[in-house]
């Protein structure tokens, strides 16, 4: 007597296994080559969209930082030859200066922080760091003091002229500071730019990191589409919805006017 055994349910699952193996190493060979056409791709296809109209640029320093440097031109109605002047934050806020050449004394630096920049479009119409071991008590307190103001020759910030009169043309910059003057770290935080464009525009930045006591971050607001004219006011504020809870709300804003040159 003859026995036949049926084999065909062993060979379809034998097939069945082998083209689930080449189907998940295909798979998984696809996955790479995407990975790589992302990385190569990508950061170049978002670098292309370069159509910013306000750029901002950041430098965090704690006490011990020295400052970066920034060339400086005198006013038109000014005497003073150029010179290269530092530009880091005091200890504590003195207010606004009317020269146009502006020195500041740091200690001597220990480590300083990673400069980063960012672009935002003009619509139309982050973790700690210790800067010491002070025992934190009482409030912190947020003071702005703005360094200078000028224009930018190029896209980099270390083209940045300071002057209070503004050619034609060119990119508007303000340099600021914002720093911790109070005895206790601060939660994050924002500030507010209103400057001169066309746009009326006011700036508001994502939320910054926390700052210990003595901790500040030097910034760099450029803009273009600026509105001609003199007299016209560029004005940081930092906390603008009084979020932190401060031990003086009399500091948080500063101000000063430019002249932005026409046709």
């Amino acid at each position: 007597m003859d026995i036949q055994k049926n084999t065909s349910p062993n060979i379809g699952r034998k097939t069945f296994k082998s083209m689930a193996f080449l189907g998940f190493s295909a798979a998984v060979i696809a996955g790479v080559i995407l990975a790589i056409y992302a990385g190569q791709f990508v950061p170049k296809a978002v670098e292309g969209l370069d159509t910013a109209s306000v750029s901002l640029s950041q430098l965090f320093s704690s006490p011990n930082d020295t400052a970066s440097h920034l060339s400086v031109v005198p006013n038109a109605t000014s005497t003073t030859k150029s010179e290269r002047a530092t530009s880091t934050q005091k200890s504590k806020n003195t207010g606004t200066h009317n020269t146009s050449v502006i020195k500041h004394r740091t200690k001597p630096v220990q480590k300083q922080g990673v400069r980063t920049s960012s672009k935002y479009k003009i619509p139309n119409g982050s973790g700690t760091h210790s800067s010491s071991n002070t025992i934190l008590h009482g409030l912190p307190n947020l003071t702005v003091h703005i360094i200078a103001t000028g224009y930018l020759t190029s896209t980099s910030t270390k083209s940045f002229v300071a002057t209070s009169t503004i050619p034609h043309g060119v990119r508007v910059a303000v340099k600021f500071s914002i720093k911790n003057t109070g005895s206790n770290i601060t939660p994050p935080w924002d500030f507010s730019a209103q400057i001169p464009t066309q746009t009326n525009y006011v700036f508001v930045s994502p939320k910054q990191q926390a700052l210990n006591p003595g901790d500040h971050i030097d910034y760099m607001l450029g803009f273009d589409q600026a509105t001609p004219g003199a007299s016209q006011h560029i004005t940081i504020t930092v906390d603008p919805k009084n979020n932190v809870a401060e031990s003086n709300e009399n500091d948080n804003i500063s101000s000063r006017s430019v002249t932005i040159l026409g046709q």
